[in-house]
């Protein structure tokens, strides 16, 4: 009898999908570690149907013509127009809105606006016609239309779809064929061909598929929601974000009143690009002013602060980096980093000690990128520096500074990309003095950078420091 249920037991590896019969601790297909999680098994005719569930008629891509075809101009040209979302800060995200049949993976913590921001898009899209469909496995009509109420949304035109049975929910789909469809969530959705649970990485996987299949050969837009895992990714086998054309993240505090949404993929757009919206009582809106959003505001200057000019996809973003160095306590300093790489923290203090003979081994070290952005670029290396070097000595940096660039290992400042967008954001935003790497420097300067904002480009960290000095010597003299 053991035996006989040891049989039906098998083990899904997370991140590729791939099965084994006994658990271990290195899956044998992607090398991951750790990733094998246990599930009932599989019988041939059930993985047969499975598969036939994404290959039949004309396969996962769509219908194509079985001919080999030149890939001119022409085609691009009768490429259908991008259909828009109604928000701007959305489409920006999507590379300037929905594709006919792609199909996009939005994640996000529980509670932070996924259904929300998706469930204000269906009803702005169902009024302008084409058809519309919310498809909700963990919430009922009325709970739904509730909601639509509580945002003050004009749902008569929208359709709304309470299952979780795939075959049924494909059924419905070809039938009414609506122009987009958002399926809430995908860990929900089961296929009757599958014996295992839903949320189980074969029904992830399959259901992912089938409903992809179906969007390409259709041309439906179709947005699904993904939980995320207590370490922030998405739940699932790995090969989910493969299938999907685009992957959105959503950031911020739940209880914080903003919201980002981050693209890691994008077939039909940048990659990296984010959108900035304020979570308020009549749902989600967007942010006019993406800058004063990180900017923290200051009677007087302080000690430890420093503006970084960021660039997020095409966007440049001003952020306040904050730094906080005091005595520690206990014989291991601690080094802690909000919104940025922490280790990259530890290798930058390194570098501080060996160019300038600053050290900080008996000092905490922290670091905060304020109003919760998330920093993924390198360009914030200067501006961090100079808020720890001003903790340190317990005095502001000179005023109307924004400063960006990348350390190396030997002190030197390596060139930024899109240095002249960095330049103008700080520009327009009221700075005066902009602090970069000297080989990041246009020459001549942009026409629209206003004669009083003095640029200095640095060759090393010395360098930035003696700029700043000199700056400082500068408003003493004022």
């Amino acid at each position: 009898m053991a035996k006989k249920n040891a049989d039906k037991v098998a083990y899904y590896c997370s991140e590729c999908g791939d099965n084994f019969p006994k658990w271990q601790g290195q899956c044998p297909s992607c090398q991951a570690w750790n990733t094998l999680q246990e599930g009932p098994a599989l019988s041939k005719t059930l993985v047969s149907s499975a598969s036939t569930l994404v290959s039949r008629r004309q396969g996962y891509a769509g219908k194509g013509s079985g001919v080999v075809e030149k890939l001119g101009a022409d085609r691009a040209r009768e490429a259908p127009a991008r259909i828009h979302s109604t928000f701007a800060e959305f489409d920006r995200v999507l590379g300037g809105g929905f594709v006919a049949g792609e199909v996009v993976l939005l994640g996000g913590d529980p509670g932070i606006g996924k259904s929300t921001i998706l469930l204000q898009t269906l009803c702005a899209l169902s009024q302008q016609g084409g058809g519309a469909l919310y498809v909700s496995g963990e919430e009922s009509i009325d709970q739904i239309a509730m909601r639509a109420l509580r945002l003050g949304l004009n749902g008569e035109n929208l359709d709304a779809l309470c299952e979780t049975e795939l075959e049924s929910i494909i059924e419905t789909l070809e039938e009414r064929r609506p122009r987009i469809t958002v399926i809430d969530s995908i860990q929900t959705i089961h296929s009757s061909q599958l014996s295992s649970a839903p949320g189980s990485v074969a029904q992830v996987r399959e259901c992912a598929a089938g409903l992809a299949r179906f969007a390409k050969m259709t041309g439906c837009i179709l947005v699904i929601v993904g939980h995320v895992t207590k370490d922030g990714s998405l739940a699932g086998p790995r090969v989910l974000e493969h299938i999907v054309d685009a992957v959105l993240y959503f950031e911020g505090e739940p209880q914080g009143a903003h919201r980002i949404i981050r693209s890691f993929k994008n077939r039909f757009g940048p990659a990296q690009e984010i959108g900035i919206f304020a979570m308020t009582e009549m749902g989600l809106k967007e942010v006019p002013n993406p800058s004063a959003l990180f900017l923290a505001p200051h009677k007087h200057p302080v000690n430890g602060a420093c503006v970084f000019s960021s660039s997020e996809g095409t966007r440049p973003l001003l952020i306040e980096i904050q730094a906080l160095v005091e005595e520690s306590q206990s014989p291991n300093a601690k080094r802690l980093a909000v919104g940025m790489d922490t280790n990259r923290l530890s290798m930058l203090l390194a570098v501080l000690h060996k160019t300038t003979g600053i050290g900080c081994f008996d000092q905490n070290v922290f670091l905060n990128a304020t109003g919760g952005a998330r920093i993924t670029e390198t360009g914030w290396d200067l501006a961090a520096m100079l808020a720890i070097v001003s903790s340190i000595r317990s005095k502001p940096t000179p005023n109307n500074v924004v400063a960006f660039g990348e350390i190396g290992l030997t002190g030197e400042l390596r060139p930024t990309t899109k240095s002249v967008e960095r330049m103008k954001e700080a520009a327009k935003m009221g700075f005066t003095r902009i602090l970069m790497p000297e080989l990041s420097m246009p020459s001549p300067l942009p026409p629209d950078i206003p004669k009083n904002v003095d640029v200095r480009g640095a060759v090393g960290l010395l360098d930035a420091f003696a700029i700043i000095t000199e700056w400082e010597e500068e408003d003493k003299g004022q």
